[in-house]
């Protein structure tokens, strides 16, 4: 058994030499950056997809000509996004198909994209439900909350004033209305399960506004007890910031 075990260990370490053949030293100011780049460029080059294992930190840290921190610290914000998993004490593997940039959009906000659009393929199932549970089970005095909250909502977005409190609010009234704590908890979860960057345009103020006048409907949908129409109108918030991501994120095409 011992023996196989060590065959085991040297075909991994004889893979991993081979993928860390696609890393060269950095030289740049940014490494946090670069090291992202030059990761997503080994990944490529070495052709792991999905379920493949990376070197070990230490090994693509002297490669790369960095300190282990510096790769910890680019593995965190890929395991925040998504793309990697870590098992304790087996390595680290790719939960997620990572490509290089390959075009001016840096590398990180296309992950963060296509992170985004994982997500709200869940929370779309998540969100369907809780909006049809609302608009069944909300009592009166939670109906007429609910649009109060959609007003004040609208009025700051109109306004150009800062809405993510009001958002948060009234979406979570739609959670309380449902009468099952559950469906807010793990809509809370999902709202902090992607780690963005602060220069990310998925944390701007104007990222998702086109998706706000539907806030009216949905509001009007639960009022009303209509269960499908509110499950049309959280479709359409959702098709609409989808849509938004993928504009960010869509490859340049250059103009002869």
């Amino acid at each position: 058994m011992a023996r196989k075990v060590r065959a085991l260990d040297r075909t991994g370490q004889m893979k991993h030499a081979g993928t860390l053949s696609y890393l060269e030293p950095l030289d740049t100011p940014k490494r946090g950056v670069a090291v992202i780049d030059a990761l997503a460029e080994m990944i490529g080059r070495a052709g792991l997809d999905v379920g493949d294992r990376l070197p070990p930190e230490v090994a693509m840290a002297a490669t790369l000509g960095v300190g282990r921190s510096t790769i910890r610290e680019a593995l965190n914000r890929w395991e925040g996004l998504g793309i990697i998993r870590r098992r304790r004490g087996d390595g680290t593997y790719l939960t997620a198909k990572v490509q290089s940039s390959g075009g001016p959009l840096p590398i990180m906000i296309r992950m963060e994209g296509e992170a985004l659009l994982r997500l709200f393929e869940v929370r779309r199932a998540l969100e369907t439900a809780t909006v049809r549970a609302a608009a069944i089970k909300a009592s009166p005095t939670q109906r007429v909350e609910i649009a109060r909250l959609c007003d004040i909502l609208l009025i700051l977005v109109d306004r150009g004033e800062a809405y993510i409190s009001a958002d948060a609010a009234f979406h979570d009234a739609i959670s309380d209305a449902t009468g099952n704590p559950m469906f807010g908890q793990i809509l809370a979860r999902l709202n902090d399960a992607l780690e963005r960057s602060q220069e990310s345009p998925f944390s701007r103020s104007g990222f998702g506004l086109r998706s706000f006048p539907h806030h009216r409907t949905l509001s009007d949908a639960i009022v009303n007890a209509d269960a499908d129409r509110a499950e049309a109108a959280i479709t359409a918030i959702i098709d609409s910031i989808e849509d938004e991501i993928r504009q960010i994120i869509a490859p340049v095409t250059a103009v002869p």
